[in-house]
């Protein structure tokens, strides 16, 4: 995993603070929202000026650039320098921001929307917990059984993940409806695991089937953009991803390319530490589409 606090490297911190924004509350929104409006008079105010700008008391500064993973003030106004800084370089992909307006050329909306995705998938990488992937992959690989839950829009992460570990024998069934989804994890085992997925965190349709699988014994794999929701606290593993929103698209609409990336890397390294199994079930298999391709006349 990179160390946040590295100044400097990985993706600008108007990224981390936009991917932070939606679960700040207070204080800390009130800063956020300062140093996203004003990041080049942010870089140059003091701990005391800043509280003051944004009308919050010092220790909310401090809490605040903890918040986006940070360890002090002074390592937040440095990266607000460095990212101040790039932008100047020839070449750079300056930050577009996440607006569309109503008269906006779709050429600047598909702009937008592709910057915001690369963003979200890069600071996820940069982020992401490799030990804890790690972890999790193997968990999977040697699992009797896995369950994916997801409802909403994670549901199609979950079924992505249900047809990816299928397809090289994995014994695996994404449950997108809380009531399959909490009779399955009352079925599980301690040789069983869980994927969770969710942007928030705190979905009840997830959560309740989580919680059945933990009193079972089996092991909980979350992917959520809130480390500290509740299903994060209840997972043995917790893989964090980053969301960039934009106009008309939430963070949840807004997390999808994160989660993918993430139950991608899951894939590609349970199917690494199954090589052989996983070589055999795409040998086996990989006649079937070809078979159901409309040949042209």
């Amino acid at each position: 995993m990179s160390d946040p606090s590295a100044v400097g490297a990985g993706p600008d911190i108007a990224d981390r603070v936009r991917a932070t924004l939606p679960r700040l509350t207070g204080a800390l929104r009130l800063v956020a929202e300062f140093v996203l409006a004003e990041p080049a008079v942010a870089a140059e105010l003091s701990t005391a000026a800043l509280a003051e700008r944004a009308g919050v008391s010092q220790a909310s500064v401090t809490r605040f650039a903890q918040a986006v993973g940070l360890s002090s003030h002074q390592q937040l106004r440095i990266a607000l320098a460095a990212q101040l800084g790039r932008a100047e370089v020839p070449g750079w992909s300056t930050d577009l921001g996440p607006l569309i307006n109503d008269d906006d050329t779709v050429g600047r909306v598909a702009t937008v929307v592709a910057n915001a995705d690369i963003r979200a998938i890069t600071q996820t990488v940069d982020q992401l917990d490799l030990e804890a992937l790690d972890r999790s992959a193997h968990v999977l690989a040697g699992a009797r059984r896995i369950d994916v839950y997801g409802v909403g829009g994670s549901s199609t992460i979950a079924a992505e993940l249900e047809m990816r570990l299928f397809r090289i024998g994995v014994q695996v069934r994404a449950w997108p409806e809380v009531h399959g989804a909490a009779t399955s994890a009352a079925l599980l085992t301690a040789a069983d695991a869980v994927v969770a997925i969710s942007h928030s965190g705190a979905t009840t349709e997830v959560m309740e089937p989580v919680e059945l699988a933990r009193d079972r014994g089996a092991k909980v794999i979350a992917i959520t953009s809130d480390p500290r929701s509740p299903l994060a606290a209840v997972a043995d593993e917790v893989l964090a991803t980053a969301v960039l929103e934009t106009s008309f698209r939430s963070g949840g609409l807004a997390a999808r390319h994160s989660q993918l990336v993430v139950t991608d890397c899951l894939y590609i390294r349970v199917a690494q530490l199954t090589s052989a199994r996983a070589a055999r079930s795409i040998e086996l298999t990989e006649t079937i589409s070809p078979r159901h391709t409309t040949r042209r006349r």
